[in-house]
């Protein structure tokens, strides 16, 4: 019999690698038959698990919270391997950090939830884990994750001790009323002293020394006995199967296949597969397409139940639609909407452009789709006269500020234009040294003990916002932290400082300075950028006013050509006719030539020297 065209036009097409499999690792060639390949697209070929075998006694939710290199991600995997959830390998270090920019930087950027099963006593527990970052800028991230949450695994270096991320992530977890478990780590370091870090959180937060578990998550010392914390400490949530559907949407990813994968958190009902939901925000209607958990890659289930955490595909198709703090519930079933989150307040803003500005909506779209997974950053539109259109995105600190933008290269392939970093002011309009040289004012000093002090210092943003912490740790060798939150506006004596090139503005590089400080910062933005920007045939002259007065000049000297090499002799008339004719045609370039301001020079400008 002959094949009709229509099915031979199948067999081809089905023939193909497919783009879905791609992604998963080496291309494979899909099974005969349209049913086949939907199954393999969709994922359904993979085993559901029924989640009805785990009723709300029998799951707890909890967040790994730490300062900064406290070995967070180290103890997530070693609790992925005891429970079975991975491979035990010695290959497995930071599973949870998926993110090219966290493995290069071996830093949490971003929040990452697992489902392990653990049998303890006889019985099956479902133990939903959420890592979360350390560093200060992505405290959003810890905040959202805990809403999730019943307890805390609150993680301390056996070495350094209590740290500002520390502090201020107990706080989070103490005004969010959950259960708190100290854990120790690092006990296996031959400087380490678990002793000490006792006392300090028994005299910090009232934790009692015998409720502290020593481990080390390098060697693998003691995890048992924290899972066995966390199922007889950390309460149950206390939802209900029986209430209408009520999910929390605490992050949010986007696929170019599937759409929008939300990450929800069950706080009463169930959902599954067909079921028809509305977002509490936007008040549109979807159909579930797909519900399932993290282990730590996708596994879809039959149903996700109260209590529960996983993810659901709900054919979403715009950015928009997915926002972070959004209650879903079942149609013709409406809900009172969950609180959500408080809204993260940015300390950092910066320009961003497209190189060409033909990539402008190419760079738009990777905006509107990594800002879905990344609610934290503020868009707004902006243009300039020198980059083009553009936008004024706020970022909550310089370290956010710098993995966004790795990120849009990494993840889209794009390549932008970040302006040098501002911070917010409010302006009433007319017609030891590094601390004192940053304008603080001291408010308290508390000894947590013998070796440690904590201090709080009124600062103004602007004087910390990009180096400071870097000068911090080079001034103390690395063992101080530190920790910062908004303390409102005050007055100040400041004033409006403009780099000139050429006779030129360069609005971006524009910046509210002290004006104690004017003359001082100047000099140092003139000296670097002279650094920064390459020769040319002219002469350059770079300068920073105030208003019309200049205050600082630094020049960038000319190539210089020998035109007068071919001289050998005769009058001297000749080599000063050339050497005029030279002088004139550097005039006149100066006065019509282009000078290129490199990308990276707007963030390297306003980094001060190390303290000496």
């Amino acid at each position: 019999m002959a094949l009709t065209g229509r099915t031979v036009s199948w067999w081809v097409r089905l023939r193909r690698p497919c783009p879905a499999a791609a992604l998963r690792g080496p291309a494979v060639w899909l099974p005969t038959g349209l049913a086949a390949c939907q199954r393999f697209y969709s994922g359904r070929d993979k085993e559901k698990i029924d989640m009805s075998a785990y009723p709300v006694e029998s799951i707890r939710n909890f967040s790994i919270i730490a300062h900064v290199d406290h070995g967070k991600s180290t103890l997530a995997d070693r609790l992925l391997e005891i429970t079975g959830t991975i491979a035990k390998t010695d290959r497995n270090k930071q599973v949870l950090d998926k993110l090219q920019v966290e493995r290069e930087r071996g830093i949490t950027v971003k929040a990452q939830s697992a489902s392990l099963f653990y049998n303890y006593k006889g019985v099956n527990y479902l133990l939903n884990l959420i890592d979360t970052p350390g560093h200060v800028d992505f405290n959003y991230e810890v905040s959202r994750s805990l809403s999730a949450c019943q307890g805390v695994l609150l993680v301390v270096d056996a070495n350094e001790g209590i740290q500002a991320q520390t502090v201020a992530n107990f706080y989070l977890a103490f005004e969010a009323q959950l259960e708190i478990i100290p854990v120790i780590n690092k006990i296996d370091l031959k400087n380490a002293d678990p002793e000490r870090v006792e006392k300090q959180l028994e005299k910090l937060f009232d934790i009692p020394v015998d409720e502290c578990i020593r481990i080390s998550a390098k060697q693998g010392t003691n995890i048992e006995k924290v899972l066995e914390k966390v199922i007889e400490k950390i309460p149950p949530p206390q939802f209900n199967t029986t209430d209408p559907l009520k999910a929390l949407v605490f992050d949010s990813t986007f696929d170019h296949y599937r759409g929008v994968i939300a990450n929800i958190a069950i706080f009463g009902g169930e959902i599954q597969k067909g079921h028809k939901i509305v977002s509490a925000y936007s008040n549109k209607r979807y159909e579930v397409n797909e519900v399932g958990i993290l282990t730590p890659d996708e596994q879809p289930t039959h149903k996700l139940y109260a209590g529960q955490v996983g993810y659901l595909i709900a054919g979403m198709k715009e950015v928009t639609e997915a926002q972070i703090g959004d209650t879903l519930f079942m149609y013709k079933q409406p809900v009172e909407p969950l609180p959500g989150f408080k809204s993260a307040k940015p300390m950092v803003f910066a320009g961003m452009y497209p190189v060409d500005q033909t990539e402008y909506n190419n760079l738009k779209s990777a905006l509107e789709r990594l800002t879905l997974n990344d609610s934290s950053v503020t868009v707004h539109r902006d243009s300039s006269l020198a980059l083009g259109a553009g936008w004024r995105l706020g970022f909550l600190g310089l370290l956010h500020m710098e993995v966004f933008n790795q990120r849009l290269e990494q993840e889209y392939n794009t390549s932008v234009i970040l302006t040098a970093p501002t911070v917010p002011y409010k302006a009433v309009l007319s017609s030891a040294k590094l601390i004192k040289d940053r304008r603080a004012v001291q408010k308290e000093m508390l000894y947590i003990d013998e070796h440690r002090v904590m201090l709080k210092y009124l600062f103004p943003l602007n004087e910390i916002v990009v180096d400071f912490y870097d000068a911090l740790k080079s001034l103390s060798s690395g063992y101080a932290s530190f920790d910062y939150e908004d303390a409102g506006y005050q007055a100040a004596d400041l004033i409006k400082m403009d780099i000139l090139i050429n006779g030129n503005p360069i609005e971006e590089l524009a910046t509210i300075t002290h004006n104690d400080k004017a003359y001082a910062t100047g000099k140092f933005m003139c000296e670097r950028l002279k650094d920064a920007i390459p020769r040319q045939l002219f002469e350059i002259a770079i300068q920073a006013a105030i208003g019309k007065k200049i205050i600082a000049r630094e020049t960038l000297k000319a190539y210089r050509k020998n035109v007068v090499a071919k001289c050998y002799g005769g009058d001297i008339t000749r080599r000063m006719k050339l050497l005029k004719r030279q002088a004139e045609g550097k005039r006149l370039m100066r006065k019509i030539g282009n000078v290129e301001v490199p990308r990276d020079a707007f963030i390297r400008v306003l980094k001060r020297q190390p303290e000496k």
